[in-house]
Order: structure tokens, then sequence, then C-alpha cells
């Protein structure tokens, strides 16, 4: 394993390139990062600027919300981990008094809404939404599925960085258990609290993690197909 000074950036202009050589140096780019790095962030990824400025927009009037606004959504009310998860309400440390930041869990559900969410596991089923945000939805959905589209395109690449046929994982991955999670970090004091950081340290579960970092408006748009989005 070779050490690694920084994070790499990969082109993902070729991805769905017909030359069977500019895919497998794309793949071998990803190995590379996954297995030396762990992490890298991605451009040319084909998420419009437009739709990942419209959800980060979206998601700050959620997150200013009243308490009482955002916790008739609160996840524990539903039975397919929806909603939203307020402050210090998780712990990924055990010793600490918990995560300092709030969230919104959705899964898939079509925009325009001809299709309704299928129930063919705990991560499926319907979404809650909030009352009274104008193109919130919209906006989060329109996001939610260019990401899907995305960690649908790197599965054929993640298949050939582990020489395997591009086509391994398409009978895999059929149900749409797909979760995107907004996710706010407030200001920390200066002096942090004890035992209360942003997240703590942790191991993620899921196949692929796309995550956008807006860091001006302090939350990121995490959802589960680890890569990230390069400006």
């Amino acid at each position: 394993m070779e050490a690694f000074q920084h994070i790499p950036v990969i082109d993902l202009e070729h991805i769905a390139s017909p030359d069977p050589v500019l895919r497998r140096a794309l793949a071998a780019e990803i190995r590379a990062a996954c297995v030396n790095v762990g992490f890298f962030y991605v451009k040319h990824h084909g998420i419009p600027e437009a739709t990942i400025h419209a959800v980060t927009a979206s998601s700050r009037p959620f997150f200013s919300l009243p308490i009482a606004a955002k916790t008739k959504l609160d996840i524990h009310r539903s039975s397919n981990f929806k909603g939203y998860t307020a402050l210090l309400s998780e712990n990924a440390n055990i010793n600490n008094k918990g995560d300092l930041h709030e969230g919104f869990d959705i899964g898939w559900e079509s925009i325009d809404h001809a299709t309704q969410p299928c129930n063919s596991g705990p991560m499926t089923g319907s979404n809650v939404w909030p009352e009274g945000l104008p193109g919130f939805r919209e906006d989060v959905l329109a996001y939610y599925h260019a990401a899907v589209k995305l960690g649908q395109s790197l599965f054929p690449i993640f298949a050939a960085a582990l020489d395997l046929p591009e086509n391994f994982f398409d009978d895999k991955f059929t149900a749409t258990g797909v979760i995107m999670r907004l996710l706010h970090y407030p200001p920390q004091p200066a002096t942090p609290l004890q035992g209360v950081e942003g997240i703590g340290a942790h191991t993620d579960y899921e196949v692929m993690l796309t995550q956008y970092l807006a860091h001006i408006l302090l939350n990121h748009c995490k959802s589960v197909f680890h890569y990230s989005l390069a400006r």
C-alpha cells in the first residue's frame, strides 16, 4: 500500500466511453484510490450545478424551521427510516454524548408521483415531507435521482476495478433502497464541548457513498450509492 499525500480527484469524463481502454484506465484509477486512500473526489460527474445549488439552497430553510415543526417528521415515527433526526440524537462514538448534526432522510420517490415507492425492504417505502416549503421536495428529489444515476454509472467501473465483468452488479442492485441524507452541522464553540463532535469516527455500511459538501451552508447531501463531488 502506498502512502498518500492528498485525496485524488478522478475525472469521470470517459465513464461511458465505448473505448474499453479508456474505461479500464478509469477503473485502475478508482482501484488505486480505494486501495491507497479510501476516498476520492470526482469531476465531470454529470450532476448539473443548478441541481446542486437548488438542493443546498432548499435545505437551509428546512433546517431553520422551529424544532417543533421538524420533530413532527421525527425519523423514529417512521417504520422505514425516513424523516428528521435531531441534534445529538445520533452517536457514532459510544464514548461521546452525541453527534452535533441534524439530518433529513429520504428514499426513492418519483418527482411527478407517477410511480409509487415500493415496499420491498426496510429501507424502502414512502417519504415524509415538511409543509410550507414550496419547491423543497422537488429540489431534494432532483438531486436524489441525479446522485442515483451517478452511482449506477459507477457500478460497471467498480466491477472492472475488481477484475470482474462490467455487468457483474447489474442483477445485484434491483430494489430502490437508496437513502439520501441532508445533514446540517451547526457551528461549534471555539472550545469544543467535551464528548460532543460533528460526528464520531465510524465505518459506513453502504455499497457506495456520494457526498457534496456545501461549506458555506454547513450542510451536505449524502446519498447511499465514498466519493465526493468536485466543484
